[in-house]
């Protein structure tokens, strides 16, 4: 019996250093199993942060692409606003050239080369009450053409009929209801009911009638009478032609 005991009590330490061993194992696979899943808890939040990050930046270059899309949008509208502005400002402007030059097509000059001299509503002692017309200080023998197209309804000496102060003179009616007159002539070249053309040649210049010198006298007239001038400066440049 004594030494079954003996044998018991030697066991004893064995069994309780393997219990030991196995706690402490046990124990340590428990912190390695608790730092394993709290590494890929670092790992996992990690990977969200950066996933986090990265849609942050995505779109934020989103953002910025759409406006940069936008602002070039408007930009190009604009471009295109102020390339239609300037071409319409063109196209106003050629319009409105060739209007003046289709006004100072449809009437011209009497004259060509010339320097005025007595101008409308002048007074002075060589005429009645003020000068009824603009005078064209010229050499004699200078042409003389029709400042519009129309019909000749006086031709001749003795101021066409107005007069001998006139010399010799010409009146032209015009499809626009006026008349134009030109005197102190040197040569006649049309005769009553010839019809004549803006610029075609209808007399020579020189110093007929109540002259002081080689001149062309012009007028415009309501009617083809002598009374009825206006101011022929004023007229012609209305009519896109300046003098």
């Amino acid at each position: 019996m004594f030494t079954r005991v003996t044998s018991r009590s030697s066991r004893t330490p064995q069994l309780r250093t393997r219990a030991a061993v196995l706690a402490a194992g046990l124990g340590a696979s428990v912190v390695l199993g608790a730092g394993v899943a709290a590494a890929a808890n670092t790992v996992t939040a990690t990977t969200t942060a950066t996933a986090a990050t990265s849609g942050v930046a995505s779109a934020v270059e989103a953002q910025a692409a759409a406006q940069a899309k936008a602002a070039a949008k408007v930009a190009a509208a604009n471009a295109k606003a102020k390339a239609a502005a300037k071409a319409a400002a063109a196209n106003s402007k050629k319009a409105a050239q060739r209007a003046a030059a289709k006004k100072a097509a449809s009437w011209t000059r009497p004259v060509k080369s010339y320097r005025l001299s007595a101008s409308y509503a002048q007074a002075g002692g060589m005429w009645q009450s003020t000068h009824s017309g603009q005078d064209f200080a010229v050499p004699t023998g200078t042409r003389v053409v029709a400042a519009h197209g129309g019909t000749v309804v006086k031709a001749g000496g003795n101021g066409a009929g107005d007069g001998p102060a006139y010399g010799n003179a010409v009146v032209i009616k015009h499809g626009n209801g006026t008349f134009s007159q030109y005197a102190h002539l040197a040569r006649v070249d049309v005769k009553v009911g010839q019809i004549v053309a803006t610029g075609q040649r209808i007399a020579l210049s020189g110093n007929t009638g109540n002259s002081s010198g080689p001149h062309l006298h012009f007028e415009i007239r309501t009617t083809a009478n002598y009374g009825t001038a206006i101011n022929p400066v004023a007229f012609l440049r209305a009519k896109g032609v300046t003098l």
